[in-house]
């Protein structure tokens, strides 16, 4: 059996295909994945055995730049992205028995399997982007819905309009190119009625939350037993653990000064600080010993050394911070992040801070939460109930899936 895993987006959206690639592999099937072609991803994917097949422009050109990406920006990308994922992926699915999706909106990716006549899956690492009458949808370029509006089925419409408008043009008339007939809803085509939710079911509870048929089958999680570097463990060893900070591929969403006022944040509560350049390029303040920065390493063994992680929320980083039982201190910025800083507080397994760009003050606050015995304690429990097996739960229901009679689309 051959597989199909294509994204467009950011580390955490790569990383977890990954998982699900080499769990496929160790049930016999035979995987690729279609990605951006950022010189990261291609590494990860390499260290995993995975074939990369490049899709789209790197990300790293579109959200690295001295100012976040505008609406003009993703107006422009969309139809970028479609195109592509008509052209990629039609040729890289060739010969495959699924397609599955996940990522930024991948309009596209159902057609390309709709015209093979494949299995497709639409994959979602969190349940915000999922029309809900529970909560309300997330931001996206486009009109915004009015601001005494209340009804969150109203506001879901209303966010399948903005998606229209961003994509339906650019994917209609590929489909009409490939002899497909247009489709009236591009959110709601992309998700299927039975989207995966490849999330922990304690950091990402679903039951109930949508009206869509969930099928949740845990994080996709890549198994990483590289050592950590030798410089690494020697900073780790010479002191009590220090605070970690990093903001993966945030880039210039990352919180103006954060290193500064962590690093003092951190040094006000008798810590080091252990900073993860990323895409932000973090660097220290001073020359002072007790501040040192990281590169790409084993995130699953250095936040098990750590007293506290310091990031932006995303999904990924969320899940290896608890998995090591290390509280956490999460500053959300966009799309799903508010979402897991709400749950990392709602379980006691660290602290939130919204609002503006952190201070020393607030960050100090949050931070002293962090640190106490009992969220360290609750954090610890919190880790004993968290699966590992997400991704072979994921590549067994998509290998008995393709084995039975299959439909031309969703399963």
């Amino acid at each position: 059996m051959r597989v199909l895993l294509t994204t467009w987006g950011s580390r955490g959206d790569v990383e977890p295909l990954a998982g699900l690639a080499v769990a496929l592999r160790e049930l016999g099937a035979e995987a690729r994945v279609c990605a951006p072609p950022d010189e990261e991803f291609a590494a990860l994917l390499a260290r995993a055995g995975v074939p990369l097949v490049p899709l789209g422009p790197t990300v790293h050109s579109v959200v690295a730049g001295p100012k976040p990406p505008t609406a003009e920006d993703a107006f422009r990308l969309a139809p970028e992205l479609v195109a592509a994922r008509f052209d990629t992926l039609t040729a890289a699915a060739e010969g495959c028995d699924a397609l599955l999706a996940t990522g930024l909106m991948p309009a596209g990716a159902r057609d390309v399997a709709e015209k093979l006549g494949i299995h497709y899956v639409l994959a979602c690492f969190h349940i915000a982007g999922l029309p809900s009458r529970h909560f309300r949808p997330g931001t996206r370029p486009g009109k915004p819905s009015p601001q005494d509006e209340a009804d969150n089925r109203v506001l879901w419409e209303q966010d399948a309009q903005r998606v229209n408008v961003l994509y339906g043009e650019a994917l209609n008339s590929h489909r009409a190119a490939i002899g497909l007939p247009p489709v009236d809803s591009v959110r709601d085509h992309v998700l299927t009625g039975r989207p995966w939710l490849a999330a922990d079911a304690t950091l990402c509870p679903s039951q109930g939350m949508t009206d869509l048929d969930l099928v949740q089958t845990g994080a996709w999680i890549l198994p990483d037993d590289r050592p950590l570097p030798e410089e690494l463990e020697a900073f780790l060893d010479a002191g009590a653990p220090p605070v970690y900070v990093g903001f993966g591929s945030m880039a210039a969403h990352a919180p103006k000064d954060i290193a500064r006022v962590a690093i003092e944040a951190s040094r006000a509560q008798g810590r080091r600080v252990l900073l993860a350049r990323g895409w932000a390029d973090l660097a220290p303040i001073d020359d002072a010993d007790d501040c040192f920065v990281v590169g790409e390493v084993n995130q699953q063994a250095l936040f098990r050394r750590v007293a506290v992680v310091v990031h932006h929320g995303g999904a990924g980083t969320t899940t290896t911070a608890a998995r090591a039982g290390t509280p956490q201190v999460v500053i959300p910025r966009i799309a799903d992040q508010p979402y897991w800083a709400g749950r990392v507080a709602e379980l006691g397994i660290g602290s939130a801070h919204y609002g503006p760009t952190p201070a020393f003050d607030s960050l100090s606050a949050v931070l002293s939460t962090a640190l106490t015995p009992e969220t360290r304690a609750r954090a610890r429990a919190v880790a004993g109930t968290i699966r590992t097996d997400g991704a072979t739960v994921a590549a067994k229901l998509l290998l008995e899936a393709v084995s039975t009679e299959r439909p031309p689309v969703s399963v």
